[in-house]
């Protein structure tokens, strides 16, 4: 699969290169990247110019793992980049099982870097994947799949916002650095609202805001 540009005049979905390597680099020695994702830790220049040389291009070109960089559009809210775009901002991307077509279904994942939270831009990048990954002339995938280490609010405000429906807590089913982690899991079939389908949690902390 080839690699495309996603944009709803908010946000600018490209794929990262080398030239973000350095943006990739700051944004994962943030304390909470580090916290709620699997990059390593400490992140060092190399482990970006491998995400992207290995991870990234490759996962394009077999189909079934597709990864964006998140930037304000270069609309009025947008800072002109190289790409038309702004800077890096954070990344969403699909990982697909082997399912037979059209009963495939995908985990999403996402992470924004510090400067990017409170802007609504992850919430708006993985609208327009989840949108395209449904669409008959995306993806047309049967299910979409999130998960995120219990305790992640910020992770699950932005699913909840998108109509994900949690399904539970699952003790140890997330591997994160050689330890078992207590994940939340959830869905999100074709035919959902893409809205909450219940109320935000009682127990949320305040400061549980998405990105």
């Amino acid at each position: 699969m080839h690699p495309f540009t996603l944009d709803d005049g908010h946000v600018h979905l490209s794929t990262p290169t080398l030239d973000d390597a350095d943006a990739i680099t700051v944004a994962c020695q943030d304390p909470a990247v580090a916290a709620w994702t699997v990059v390593p830790s400490p992140y060092a220049r190399e482990d970006a110019v491998q995400f992207v040389s290995e991870y990234v291009g490759p996962g394009w070109e077999r189909g079934d793992v597709l990864t964006w960089g998140v930037r304000a559009s270069a609309g009025p809210s947008g800072i002109p980049g190289p790409d038309g775009a702004g800077p890096l901002l954070g990344m969403v991307g699909l990982s697909l099982d082997d399912a037979p077509e059209g009963r495939r279904s995908a985990e999403i994942g996402y992470w924004a870097a510090p400067e990017a939270r409170g802007r609504g831009l992850t919430t708006a990048a993985c609208r327009l994947v989840v949108d395209w990954a449904f669409d008959a002339e995306g993806l047309g995938l049967a299910r979409l799949f999130w998960q995120a280490y219990v305790g992640n609010w910020p992770s699950r405000r932005t699913a909840w916002r998108l109509g994900f429906r949690v399904e539970g807590a699952v003790r140890g089913f997330a591997l994160q650095r050689g330890e078992r982690r207590d994940a939340w899991l959830g869905t999100l079939l074709p035919d959902d609202p893409r809205e909450p389908n219940e109320p935000w949690p009682a127990d949320a902390p305040s400061s549980g805001r998405a990105a």
